[in-house]
């Protein structure tokens, strides 16, 4: 890291997401990647209520809940002349009722794939990383 950088950091809360046996990943047309949902924790917030706040925001469906902790873990870049820092800490949660939408944001595309596809079309390996630390809950304690 140059020493002339500056440093941001950011705490982030987001989820892996499942309805049945497919995950949500949102789609941002203008940079043409592939994300899981996520986004800043706000002061007050927890990371569990910031990332059900986020997810439902950037994909548009309201019923949520958590089923798991994923855990949390560092993610450092450098964007814009500046070194980031992110705490990114991972939720798996499930999707009740996909027919239950609100607004979300015009910039996501909300997608559903299985889990091989998720991982071919991530766009970031960290991200891979958090579907496949979501899989082995899934499979032993039997959510979907």
């Amino acid at each position: 890291m140059d020493d002339s950088m500056d440093i941001k950091l950011d705490e982030i809360a987001g989820g892996v997401v499942l309805s049945g046996q497919n995950i949500l990943i949102l789609f941002i047309p203008v940079r043409k990647e592939y994300r899981l949902p996520k986004g800043h924790i706000e002061y007050g917030e927890t990371p569990a209520e910031a990332a059900l706040r986020e997810v439902s925001e950037e994909s548009s469906y309201l019923d949520l809940h958590i089923l798991a902790d994923l855990g949390t873990h560092k993610v450092e870049f450098n964007r814009n002349g500046r070194h980031v820092v992110n705490s990114e800490h991972y939720f798996l949660m499930n999707l009740d009722n996909e027919t239950h939408r609100g607004s979300g944001l015009a910039k996501f595309e909300p997608r559903w794939m299985s889990w091989d596809e998720a991982l071919e079309k991530l766009t970031f390996e960290g991200e891979k990383q958090w579907v496949r630390r979501a899989k082995p809950f899934i499979i032993s304690n039997s959510f979907s």
